[in-house]
């Protein structure tokens, strides 16, 4: 094996061709190294190198039999290190924009939950409010906001004056103002 380190890249190329493992091992030692700092200055994480570096080196192996290069071996394996390089800055843009895209939705997902949340607490209490009203004020209050009946329709309806269904409604808002507090009520009524 020590007779492949004089061997020139053209004839190690040859020999990886034929299936010569040594010429392979003395390939990967040659420029293992060099390689590996041409990747390490534009990828600073040491682990995607060694990857970058183990999957161009069983390429190599793997390919060797349809190998054909255009120029130098040495320019042929620092190109793909290049074009690994990318396709790492690829893969971790496109995974960052995953996560950033997960993260909005988890964000949106939790706000719209919490929203919901005291959204369905708030009704609870408005409802637990009106529940409590004297039954008649109910009444008339429901027939008004539910029911969506005009005075003179639910003064028809429960035998009373328009007046007194006026009246009734302003004392169950007045009564709702006082207890839910300005902020709620003003989102209710």
């Amino acid at each position: 094996m020590t007779g492949y380190r004089t061997y020139s890249d053209a004839q190690l190329t040859v020999l990886l061709m034929t299936g010569d493992h040594a010429a392979f091992n003395e390939i990967h030692q040659r420029y293992y190294a060099l390689l590996y700092h041409h990747a390490y200055k534009r990828l600073p994480s040491e682990e995607d190198v060694k990857d970058i570096l183990q999957e161009l080196f069983a390429a190599l192996w793997n390919n060797r039999g349809s190998l054909t290069l255009t120029s130098s071996l040495a320019a042929y394996l620092y190109t793909a290190v290049r074009n690994r390089v990318i396709n790492v800055f690829s893969k971790q843009k496109v995974r960052h924009i995953y996560i950033q895209s997960l993260q909005q939705y988890l964000d949106e997902g939790e706000n719209v939950t919490d929203q919901k949340l005291r959204e369905k607490e708030l009704i609870a209490l408005v409802e637990r409010e009106i529940a409590a009203l004297p039954p008649r004020m109910r009444e008339v209050f429901e027939l008004s906001r539910n029911a969506q009946l005009s005075h003179n329709e639910i003064a028809e309806l429960l035998d009373t004056s328009p007046q007194t269904v006026r009246k009734q409604i302003q004392n169950v808002l007045r009564i709702l103002r006082a207890k839910l507090g300005a902020t709620v009520f003003s989102l209710f009524f």
